[in-house]
């Protein structure tokens, strides 16, 4: 016979899954959702400071730091001026000003920011005084392009970027320490382009800024007295901007006449010289072609220049862009203001240079003694780089 099951009223039924529902609590495992992971966050600031201050010039640098939690792709400044400051010179950026305002870019090789790094860019240009920027804003645009570092194991693939205090990725970087014997050679070469006087060029194991090797110059007082060394290599693959940095010692206060301690080839003033030495004391830059001064050689001109210390290593290191027609110097990292080309003429600085449109292409560069009238040097040069991307001291 057939057994008919009858369901339990909804009295019964309420008791019976009450007392069910308990029993599978008290056995069954609990599964907890993990908690959700904090969104990265993307954003990133800007500092402006003014580093230098002259007559009519200035130099500033604006530091980019990563303040979110996820990597920068990329980053963009924007800022406006207040005081009629124009910009004639920048590195480490792709920098456009319209008006006042100005907006700066990302280089390629300083892109990437991981969280709570920074980069910085440099500044020069003109105005009577450079007032800081009220608003200063930093954006990560939209779908700014990831660009990787390549391993520096790797050598077919150079990161493209400024060369580090080791000189890596400059096109030329040499500090005479593989030198034999006293005569210069290997890398180096010695050199008298005009004419040939009593000065020489020795590998001086003695005195060094780093390492245990220098080149010195003993440089010779009267017309003619030329002696210089210079690199083998083809540096015309530089390119049209060039940032040269090297350390010179040297024994006697610059003379009132005119002499060069570094000079470069332009082929685009028919292979004459680009000159960087002293006259009246003080540090200058002298164009062969047309004998042009940076400064000025006048009372308020040299006093815009800097004399070079002796019996100390200098750090020299200059910027020449071939496209713009601009040219800047420092001396143990400080711009000198009467030794800038800014594109704008500057009196008692570069009015002079600026009568002609100057649009150099270095071809080479040379470092040692050129005499153009009296005065004796002994000077030792050191770890001498030349890159495409800018150096510091």
């Amino acid at each position: 016979m057939a057994r008919t099951l009858r369901l339990p009223t909804a009295r019964s039924a309420s008791a019976a899954t009450v007392v069910a529902v308990l029993l599978a609590a008290a056995t069954a495992p609990v599964l907890l959702a993990p908690p959700a992971a904090a969104a990265s966050t993307t954003s990133c600031a800007a500092a402006y400071r003014v580093v230098g201050q002259w007559s009519g010039g200035f130099q500033a640098e604006v530091t980019v730091t990563n303040t979110g939690t996820a990597p920068l792709a990329g980053w963009r400044l924007t800022w406006s001026f207040s005081n009629g400051e124009k910009i004639s010179q920048a590195w480490n950026a792709t920098v456009a000003q319209d008006g006042s305002t100005v907006t700066a870019t990302n280089a390629t090789f300083n892109a990437n920011l991981a969280p709570a790094t920074a980069t910085t860019l440099g500044l020069l240009g003109t105005a009577a005084q450079n007032v800081q920027p009220v608003t200063l804003t930093c954006t990560d645009p939209a779908g700014a392009p990831s660009t990787p570092t390549p391993s520096p194991s790797d050598p077919s693939t150079p990161p493209d970027g400024p060369p580090d205090a080791d000189c890596d990725h400059a096109s030329f970087c040499d500090g005479f320490e593989t030198q034999e014997g006293s005569t210069p050679g290997g890398a180096w070469t010695v050199s008298r382009p005009h004419c040939q006087g009593s000065g020489t060029a020795t590998v001086d194991s003695t005195i060094a800024h780093s390492g245990s090797r220098s080149v010195r110059v003993d440089g010779r007082a009267g017309y003619c007295n030329h002696v210089f060394v210079r690199p083998v290599a083809d540096l015309t693959t530089v390119g049209s901007v060039w940032h040269v940095r090297f350390w010179v010692r040297h024994s006697t206060p610059l003379p009132g006449g005119h002499v060069t301690l570094a000079a470069l080839r332009d082929d685009a003033d028919g292979g004459r010289d680009l000159r960087l030495g002293g006259q009246t004391g003080a540090l200058q830059w002298n164009r062969e072609s047309d004998d042009a001064t940076v400064p000025v050689q006048s009372p308020a001109g040299v006093a815009q220049s800097t004399p070079l210390r002796t019996g100390v290593w200098n750090c020299v290191s200059f910027t020449v862009d071939g496209t713009s027609g601009t040219m800047s110097t420092s001396v143990n990292g400080a711009v000198v203001p009467g030794l800038v080309v800014d594109g704008t003429p500057t009196a008692e600085v570069d009015q002079q240079w600026s009568v002609r449109d100057w649009r150099p292409a270095l071809a080479d560069v040379r470092f040692g003694w050129e005499s153009y009238g009296g005065g004796d040097d002994t000077l030792w040069f050191d770890d001498v780089t030349v890159s495409a991307h800018p150096l510091g001291c």
